[in-house]
């Protein structure tokens, strides 16, 4: 019970306006595991994305594909040779990224986003106009 006797009920989600829903969101019903907008392929993109660096270096190679490793190192000044091969690795296995090798002396390795890493362009742009908007401001000062 809440305050003066009034029986508190489980509250529902908010209806969204026009233009900016959620593809494959169910907004109209309360939270439930049935239509939670936490669905696992939901979470299992925000967790592979998510991860640390794995965005930067899809924005590279959004912006400069096919790049070396060394040139996507170069973009992302703060990165480890080591971390950036675990995630390209992991991106790679995961379909997002291809390596191509070009036969010689001495081996040419590129790396680029394949139709799946393409995809998440609108969303990574989107993002970086969010961040723009609401983080440039609110960054803090050291």
């Amino acid at each position: 019970m809440g305050a003066a006797g009034a029986v508190m009920t489980r509250p529902t989600v908010p209806s969204v306006s026009a233009g900016t829903a959620v593809p494959g969101l169910e907004t109209d019903l309360a939270p439930t595991a049935e239509a939670s907008p936490c669905c696992p392929q939901y979470h299992a993109a925000i967790e592979l994305i998510g991860r640390r660096w794995t965005g930067a270096i899809i924005a590279v190679l959004l912006a400069f594909e096919p790049l070396r490793f060394s040139d996507i190192g170069a973009c992302i000044p703060d990165i480890s040779d080591r971390l950036l091969s675990e995630r390209v690795k992991e991106l790679e296995q995961r379909g997002l990224v291809e390596r191509h090798a070009e036969a010689g002396p001495p081996q040419r390795v590129t790396y680029a986003l394949t139709a799946m890493g393409r995809g998440l362009a609108p969303a990574v742009s989107e993002l970086h106009a969010w961040a723009q908007r609401w983080l440039a401001e609110t960054e803090p000062k050291h």
